[in-house]
């Protein structure tokens, strides 16, 4: 290992929290009652040599480094989903750091650690956006919460040739094995992990639920918004050549690497802007606009989470999951076009995503008073996170484990509640964080009325009591009650309320999207 000097802490008053790590000594902040210490590293800068593949274990360091401020975010297409809290940021290629908000860095503590994982289309995201602030959890709930960097894009998720497939993954398991090895300094029980995380985040850990290499490390999970794109290898191998081929290069190792990792950005940039050219190749995953996913490359994910979860890979740990009733209404007005779907894109979205054969007549049936924009966002709402979220619970239980499931009905106040439950709003009600980065779209700057923060507190008391016990305060599904938490300005538990899209899709299985 190489030494790095630590950052000046010469100015760092007497009472501020040091911990040592497995690198070396860290100092953080007492901040609203909490200790907080942010980007600290959990391995090495993955440039020059170590460009492109798997994570290894951070520089030490001598003396204590100021753990102050979040590391760097790693390279991103920031599109149209960009925002404040992703462009403050420090430079610098340090992309791979945790950090912690503890109550009390006491090693005799051995408190519940929940681990955040972001969401962003595999594509963006960085734990030092202001919407992950995670005092309130960490407070509310007497737990620590770690939150981690792992690289997106190109960098983490591309298929290129000499690199292990699913980067972005290894990355988190990196990130696990240093709270394994570290968080008991901070006051945490490194037996009593969840890791939880929303659309690209619970994608991950779907994954995470699979792969051999994350086994023991987590406890519990949490899984919002569970995205159903998974790509085949042959499909990841085609998009990557066209990756590739944006900046004119082949996808091997030695040519991207010759491009700077903030420059390479721009492949995954341009071809979002064009996806929809290569529906005959890519199917249903040219409309998401994002060229990166999660692999069934058979060695790093061997097979697709739900067929991983049904065969028992899981089965030791208690899944909670869930989704929003009206995931997709937040692209369609991303896109302005709310109630402008002409009836021709109803009938070729319900073509493309409804299942089986008779799809799209199945659909209209089940809904009959549905309009083309009504039926054009529920079949992409039910194809891309709702049914892969339930789907998730079912095999979960199949494969002899448990799951408990919630849908978020209560409509975001913004736009004057046309935005519905939409994707997105279970970050600010989880959080707290109603003013940050998509908070402040979905609360329009509005201050929290009182029936939202008693959401967000119900959030908050269920999510950490899963954390603590396993249990978040209902029963668990099964095949019989299907009984859920439906979350709202007055929480119910009944049998699964979207159960026209449910019957829809019963049997359907969730598979890696291939190459046609």
């Amino acid at each position: 290992m190489t030494t790095t000097e630590p950052r000046p802490a010469a100015d760092a008053p007497r009472s501020a929290p040091v911990v040592r790590t497995t690198a070396g000594a860290v100092r953080g902040r007492r901040e609203e009652g909490l200790a907080v210490f942010r980007g600290i590293p959990f391995a090495a800068p993955p440039v020059g040599e170590a460009r492109f593949l798997a994570p290894r274990p951070a520089h030490a360091w001598d003396g204590v480094r100021d753990a102050y401020a979040f590391g760097p975010p790693p390279p991103q297409d920031l599109g149209n989903l960009g925002g404040p809290g992703l462009l403050d940021v420090p430079e610098g290629d340090e992309w791979l750091t945790v950090n912690v908000w503890t109550p009390e860095p006491d090693p005799g503590a051995r408190r519940p650690v929940m681990v955040w994982i972001y969401g962003g289309a595999y594509k963006l995201g960085h734990a030092g956006s202001p919407g992950y602030d995670a005092r309130r959890i960490a407070a509310d709930g007497d737990v620590v919460v770690v939150s981690l960097n792992y690289r997106v894009g190109m960098e983490g998720f591309a298929f290129i040739e000499g690199a292990p497939a699913n980067r972005g993954l290894l990355d988190q398991v990196a990130a696990l094995e240093w709270v394994r090895d570290n968080i008991q300094a901070f006051g945490g029980d490194p037996g009593q992990v969840t890791v939880f995380g929303e659309s690209a985040g619970a994608g991950s850990i779907a994954s995470l639920l699979s792969m051999p290499g994350a086994a023991g490390l987590f406890r519990r999970a949490i899984a919002q918004s569970v995205p159903g794109t998974f790509f085949s290898d042959a499909l990841a191998r085609d998009i990557g050549a066209a990756l590739a081929a944006e900046v004119g290069l082949r996808p091997t190792v030695a040519d991207l690497a010759t491009i700077a990792p903030h420059r390479l950005t721009s492949a995954g940039e341009t071809l979002s802007a064009k996806m929809l050219q290569y529906v005959d190749r890519w199917g249903q995953a040219a409309p998401t606009v994002t060229p990166f996913s999660p692999v069934v490359d058979g060695e790093v994910l061997p097979t697709s989470p739900w067929q991983a979860l049904r065969s028992g890979s899981a089965k030791d740990v208690d899944l909670l999951v869930g989704h929003n009733r009206d995931e997709y209404r937040l692209f369609v007005a991303m896109a302005g076009q709310l109630g402008q779907i002409p009836e021709e894109r109803a009938t070729a979205a319900l073509r493309l995503f409804a299942p089986g054969p008779d799809g799209e007549q199945a659909y209209r049936a089940a809904f009959p008073d549905a309009g083309p924009g009504e039926l054009y966002e529920r079949v992409q709402t039910d194809w891309l996170f709702n049914m892969p979220s339930l789907h998730l619970a079912e095999a979960q239980r199949a494969g002899g484990g448990r799951a408990y499931v919630y849908e978020l009905t209560w409509p975001a106040p913004g736009n004057g509640g046309a935005l519905g439950a939409c994707h997105g709003l279970d970050i600010p009600l989880l959080f707290g964080t109603f003013g940050a980065d998509l908070g402040a779209l979905l609360f329009a700057g509005a201050e929290p009325s009182a029936e939202a923060e008693a959401l967000s507190s119900r959030f908050r008391a269920s999510w950490t009591a899963f954390a603590r016990s396993g249990d978040p305060g209902w029963p668990a599904y099964d095949d019989e009650r299907r009984l859920v938490q439906v979350l709202d300005a007055e929480p119910v538990v009944r049998a699964y309320p979207e159960e026209a899209s449910r019957r829809l899709w019963e049997g359907h299985g969730f598979h890696a999207l291939p190459l046609l």
